[in-house]
């Protein structure tokens, strides 16, 4: 039994690639805690999460003085006593953000670290249904972009292979938002997919009339048309549309998705695994919505996701948005259209320490040992 002898914490502010606005923010900045755990055999897991520029400073501090102190001494292959006893040692702020991406960043690590100790890729440790999954870009569909920029991204990304591109939505008036829609739809055609993302910015009569309004685009879906909390509202837009209505990235316990899919409150999940918890939490609510029938089709972090997308038989599609090249060696494998599942050991992200510690905050690198 490999015990975990030392885990060492840093926290990495990275600037989005494009501006990315949405009906609600601005993702300003990318702080990405990450969390290296070594046991007594000598092997090392790394994992990460992230926030889009608040909190960061919040995360560290739970996990420095709270969660990886605890982490010392512990079998390094018991990941679900692992989360179980970390999620419990915080109840007292769970069900939240802050949390859940402090357990993500351990959670991942300790998965990579069973990896790589089994000689086997994330996605085929954690089920292995297939080896890629199709693309869409969300790049370059923000909610400030102009119109025939649009057109122009979603062209690239067609002629490129990818399946579909996302457009943001919420302009002030609903025909704005027809008109950008429609302009992509008669650019692409009808074999293209064209999702779109609200970020919250609807009250419920809103969203069922923008849904009416946007009826003849034939989106792929509608996605976080309400505030995530409000489960009703959803059961009611769910019935008033036929556009798939799709939630996830601003759900943070695995209940949550319970109460979703039993109410038919939504028939797309966007599981993220870095505001999930992790892993371990990510996986069983993907299994939950094969059961109800539904698609996953995950939130961001492409890099990670590629793999847990394809370890899942209802994985449907991966979100292009890259934001890790400023801290990997290499990047994802994308062939026509398609990201291809990492075939190295581990969660499949080529860490460049170099970079990662060049531009690591210092006053949030921790280190905590065996003493």
């Amino acid at each position: 039994m490999a015990k975990i002898e030392k885990v060492e914490l840093r926290m990495v502010d990275l600037p989005p690639k494009v501006l990315r606005t949405d009906a609600i923010q601005s993702f300003v900045s990318q702080e990405t805690p990450i969390v290296t755990i070594t046991d007594s055999d000598g092997a090392v897991g790394t994992g990460y999460s992230y926030t889009i520029g608040t909190g960061g400073s919040s995360v560290m501090r739970l996990l420095s003085d709270h969660l990886a102190p605890r982490l010392i001494g512990k079998d390094a292959d018991q990941i679900e006593a692992i989360w179980r006893d970390l999620e419990f040692s915080t109840h007292a702020t769970t069900i939240g953000a802050i949390t859940a991406i402090a357990l993500a960043a351990v959670d991942i690590a300790l998965w990579d670290l069973r990896a790589k100790k089994q000689n086997l890729p994330l996605w085929k440790l954690a089920g292995g249904a297939k080896d890629r999954c199709p693309l869409y870009t969300t790049e370059g569909g923000w909610l400030h972009i102009e119109k025939q920029a649009l057109v122009d991204d979603a062209l690239q990304a067609q002629a490129k292979g990818f399946k579909g591109a996302k457009v943001k939505i919420g302009r002030p008036h609903g025909s704005e938002d027809l008109d950008r829609l429609s302009a992509v739809r008669d650019a692409v055609g009808s074999d293209f997919e064209i999702m779109t993302d609200a970020n919250q910015g609807f009250t419920l009569d809103e969203a069922i009339r923008r849904s009416q309004v946007l009826r003849d685009i034939d989106l792929a879906w509608l996605e976080e048309p309400l505030p995530a909390d409000d489960i009703d509202g959803h059961v009611r837009l769910s019935s008033a549309t036929q556009t798939p209505i799709a939630v996830g990235e601003s759900l943070y316990s695995i209940r949550h998705f319970r109460e979703y899919m039993q109410k038919r409150a939504c028939s797309i999940v966007q599981v993220d695994v870095g505001r999930i918890g992790g892993i371990t939490p990510w996986l069983k609510v993907a299994h939950a919505a094969e059961a109800f029938d539904m698609p996953v089709c995950p939130h961001f972090l492409m890099e990670l996701h590629v793999s847990l997308t394809c370890a899942v038989q209802n994985g449907k599609y991966v979100e292009y948005i890259p934001q890790l090249d400023d801290l990997t060696q290499t990047q994802m494998h994308i062939e026509n259209g398609y990201a291809i599942a990492p075939s190295e050991p581990g969660i499949g992200i080529d860490w460049d320490w170099d970079a990662v510690k060049g531009r690591s905050v210092d006053e949030f690198t921790t280190e905590i040992r065996v003493s």
